[in-house]
C-alpha cells in the first residue's frame, strides 16, 4: 500500500505551485501531476486510509473499494487530457480552477464520510464556478452566478440533510442512507441537483456554453459524474430515480435537437446521457449499477471529446451558431474526423465505446421486465445520434459552405482530442480491460448478432431519416427557453423589489425610526403632561360633535403655542430620568408576566 500522497492532494495542493512556473516547465508540470495522481490511484489497496478523529467521528478521505477505484482512474485521465488540451493557455488561475475541481472531485470519490464529502462538494462548486467567470464576458458573469448561487442552494439542503441524518443516526459514516425520511430526501436532492435532473438541469445549458473553451471541458466531465458516484454509492435501488432518469434522457435529446449553438447543443446531451446513469442506479441491479458506472466512464472520455471538437472549431472561428457555420472539413480535417469519433461513441455505434457502455443499462432494464422504460430509452439514443452525429456536425462541417477562413487548432488541442479519440475506439473494441475494473459482479456480453443488427438498423434507419427529412431539420437562429426562465424571471422580480419597493419602505422606516419616532419622545420628554392633555384633546375632536370641534381645536392651538409652558405644569422630574423609569418599570412586567 502507497499512502504516501492523496490523489487528491496531489492536484489540490500542487495546484498551488503553478503560479511560479513559466513556459515549458509549467507544461511539463501541469502533465506531471494528473500522472502522479493516476500512478498513486493504482498502487492504491482496499481499505480506510487517511482517517482523522474530529468531534468523536472519524473522517475518512480515502475509503478505497472497487467503486471508487473506478472513478478515480477515469477522473485522473481525464485531468490529464484536460490539461493537454489546455497547455496552449496563459492563464494560471484557469490553470489552478481545473486542478483543484479535478482534485476535489477525487476527494469526493475517496470520502468515506459524509461530512468530508460535503467539505469537497463544496471546493468543486467555487473551482467549477471560475472556470465559467475565467471566460470575462457579460453573459459568463451572468450565468457564473447563476451557476454558484444555485449549486450554493442544493449545497444548503445537502448540509441539512447531513446534520439531520447525524442526529438521526448519530453517524457520519457515508453508504446506503436507507429509504425515507426528510433527511434522506434532502440529501437525494443535494445530490440530484448535482446530476442535473429536470427542473433542476437549466444550471448546466445555462452555463457549460458560457465557460472558457478549455473550461468547458473539464466542466462536462466531474460534476454530474460525482453526483452518479454518490447516487450509486448512497442510493441503490432508489425506485424514484427511473423515472426521474427516463425523463431526463427524453428532455435533454428533444432540447438538443432544437439547438442552434453547438456547446450548449452538447451541454443538453449531457443531461440526456446523465439520465441513462440515474436510470440504472434507480433500477439497482448489479448489471444495472455497472452499467450506470461504465456508461459514466465512457461519457467521460466521448463528452470530453465532443466539447474539444466543439470548442475548438469556436477558439479558430469564434462562431458558435450552426446558423453561422459551414464547410469547415476543407480546413479542419482532423478536427472534424476526431469529433465524429465522438459522435459515433454517444450515439452507442458497435466498436465504440458508448456501446458497450449504454446498452448495459437498456438491457439491465429489459432483463427487469421494464418494457416500457426499455423502449423509452432506445427511443432516446435515436435521438443522440440524430442531433450530436448528424445534424451538429453536418452543419458545422458540411452543408453550405459559409467561407470561414479557418485551420486546425494547436498540436496540444489535437494532441488532447487524440488521446481521447483512442480510448473512445480502444473501449469499443475491447471492452474488457473496462468491465475488469466495474464494481460488481455481473457479467454481460455486447457483441451479439441481435444486439450488432438491432443497433446498427436503428442508427442507420435513423441516418435515413435524417437526410430525407433535413430541409426540415435546418438549425433555427432561436433560443430555447428553459426552466431557467423562471429563476431568471424570479431574480428581475426580486431586483425589482429590492430597489423599488423596498428603498422606499426603508426610506420611510428609516424616517420613522431615526426622525419622526425621536423628535416626538423628545417633544413628549419636554412636558409629558402637556403632550398627554393634547394628545387628549386631539383624539377628543375625533368623537365630539361638530359643534365643539372649533372650540377643541382652539384649545388645542393654545397649548401647543404655550407648550411647553407654565400653563400645563411641568412632570416633577428630568426627561433622562423619566425615560430609564420607563424602561425599568417595562422590564419588571415582562420579568413577572
Amino acid at each position: 500500500m502507497t499512502e504516501w500522497a492523496h490523489p487528491a492532494a496531489i492536484l489540490i495542493v500542487g495546484s498551488f505551485l503553478v503560479p511560479f512556473l513559466r513556459g515549458g516547465l509549467r507544461k511539463c508540470y501541469l502533465l506531471a501531476l494528473p500522472s502522479a495522481a493516476l500512478v498513486s490511484t493504482i498502487y492504491l489497496s482496499p481499505g480506510n486510509h487517511w482517517t482523522y478523529s474530529f468531534l468523536g467521528n472519524d473522517l475518512i478521505f480515502g475509503r478505497v473499494d472497487k467503486l471508487s477505484l473506478v472513478f478515480a482512474y477515469v477522473f485522473t485521465i481525464m485531468a490529464f487530457i484536460g490539461n493537454m488540451y489546455a497547455l496552449h493557455v496563459d492563464d494560471n488561475r484557469q490553470h489552478v480552477a481545473a486542478l483543484m475541481y479535478a482534485g476535489s472531485s477525487l476527494g469526493v470519490v475517496f470520502a468515506g464520510d459524509l461530512l468530508t464529502l460535503f467539505i469537497f462538494w463544496e471546493i468543486m462548486a467555487f473551482a467549477s464556478a471560475y472556470l465559467i467567470f475565467a471566460r470575462f464576458t457579460e453573459r459568463a458573469k451572468k450565468a457564473g452566478f447563476r451557476y454558484l448561487l444555485v449549486h450554493l442552494f442544493g449545497g444548503v439542503v445537502l448540509l441539512a440533510g447531513i446534520i439531520m441524518h447525524y442526529v438521526e443516526s448519530g453517524s457520519l459514516l457515508f453508504g446506503p442512507l436507507g429509504d425515507g425520511g426528510l433527511a434522506f430526501y434532502l440529501i437525494l436532492i443535494g445530490f440530484i441537483l448535482n446530476a442535473a435532473v429536470p427542473p433542476l438541469s437549466a444550471w448546466l445549458s445555462d452555463a457549460y456554453p458560457e465557460a472558457t473553451i478549455t473550461g468547458s471541458v473539464f466542466l462536462c466531465a466531474f460534476t454530474t459524474k460525482t453526483a452518479i458516484y454518490v447516487l450509486i454509492r448512497g442510493f441503490p435501488g432508489t425506485e424514484i430515480l427511473v423515472p426521474m432518469g427516463v425523463f431526463m434522457t427524453l428532455y435533454g435529446v428533444v432540447y438538443a435537437v432544437l439547438e442552434n449553438d453547438c456547446r450548449r447543443l452538447l451541454a443538453y446531451h449531457i443531461i440526456s446521457q446523465v439520465g441513462y446513469m440515474v436510470t440504472g442506479v434507480g433500477m439497482g441491479t448489479y448489471l444495472a449499477l455497472n452499467g450506470a458506472t461504465a456508461h459514466a466512464f465512457t461519457h467521460i472520455i466521448y463528452k470530453a471529446l465532443l466539447f474539444m471538437g466543439a470548442g475548438s472549431v469556436v477558439y479558430m472561428t469564434g462562431l458558435r451558431r450552426l446558423t453561422d457555420m459551414g464547410g469547415l472539413y476543407r480546413t479542419m480535417p482532423v478536427t472534424m474526423v476526431l469529433y465524429m469519433i465522438g459522435g459515433f461513441s454517444i450515439s452507442a455505434f458497435p466498436l465504440f465505446s458508448g456501446f458497450v457502455s449504454k446498452s448495459m443499462v437498456v438491457s439491465a432494464a429489459a432483463y427487469d421486465h421494464r418494457a416500457i422504460v426499455t423502449l423509452l430509452l432506445t427511443a432516446a439514443s435515436t435521438g443522440t445520434f440524430l442531433s450530436t452525429t448528424l445534424k451538429l456536425p453536418y452543419f458545422m462541417f458540411f452543408g453550405k459552405d459559409s467561407g470561414i477562413k479557418a485551420k486546425e487548432p494547436p498540436l496540444n488541442m489535437l494532441v488532447g482530442m487524440g488521446i481521447a479519440a483512442f480510448l473512445c475506439v480502444a473501449m469499443g473494441v475491447y471492452p474488457s480491460a473496462l468491465y475488469n475494473v466495474l464494481p460488481y459482479l455481473a457479467k454481460y456480453k455486447p457483441y451479439t448478432a441481435d444486439h450488432i443488427t438491432g443497433s446498427l438498423g436503428l442508427l442507420l434507419f435513423t441516418a435515413l431519416g435524417f437526410f430525407v427529412l433535413l430541409k426540415k431539420l435546418n438549425p433555427e437562429p432561436t433560443i430555447s427557453m428553459d426552466t431557467d426562465w423562471f429563476y431568471r424571471k424570479g431574480a428581475s422580480i426580486f431586483m425589482w423589489f429590492l430597489n423599488d419597493p423596498m428603498l422606499k419602505i426603508g426610506d420611510l422606516l428609516a424616517r420613522t425610526f431615526f426622525n419622526t419616532i425621536p423628535s416626538a419622545l423628545i417633544w413628549f420628554s419636554k412636558n409629558p403632561l402637556g403632550a398627554l392633555k393634547i394628545a387628549a384633546d386631539t383624539a377628543f375632536i375625533l368623537v365630539c360633535g361638530s359643534d365643539r370641534r372649533a372650540e377643541v381645536k382652539r384649545r388645542i392651538d393654545k397649548e401647543k403655542a404655550i407648550y411647553p409652558g407654565d400653563i400645563i405644569k411641568h412632570w416633577p422630574i428630568g426627561s433622562t430620568v423619566l425615560w430609564v423609569t420607563i424602561f425599568l418599570l417595562t422590564c419588571l412586567l415582562i420579568y413577572y408576566v
